[in-house]
């Protein structure tokens, strides 16, 4: 059960990785623009919202990662809190802006929350 709470864990932390850089890097493009079905106008008028918002999923990442290397007696810790953080965002972005961020956000962190749960 460890190796899949790990594998889920670094899956979240890729989610949050992606989603950076579609909101830091790509939001203006027409990849970011699809991804969140924007017009380019509303595109630019949010952009540094945007990397505002990619800035805290990155902090979500870097957490996520800081449980999977840092230290061995900090690691559960930091999964189930950074989890935590993850389904508290899906839930909040699902129920304020699409419900799509159930799947993609509020979904995975719960299910890789489960399995550290399990794995401990």
């Amino acid at each position: 059960m460890t190796a899949v709470a790990t594998v889920l864990v670094a899956l979240v932390a890729l989610i949050h990785v992606y989603i950076v850089v579609l909101e830091m890097v790509l939001w203006t493009t027409p990849r970011g623009q699809a991804a969140f079905g924007l017009t380019p106008e509303f595109a630019q008028q949010t952009k540094t919202l945007a990397g505002n918002q990619g800035l805290y999923n990155g902090f979500l990442a870097a957490g996520l990662v800081w449980g999977l290397v840092g230290p061995e007696h900090l690691r559960f810790g930091f999964q189930v809190f950074f989890l935590l953080c993850v389904v508290v965002a899906g839930l909040y972005g699902a129920a304020t802006a699409s419900r799509r961020i159930l799947l993609v956000q509020a979904l995975p962190g719960a299910l890789a929350l489960a399995a550290v749960l399990l794995a401990r």
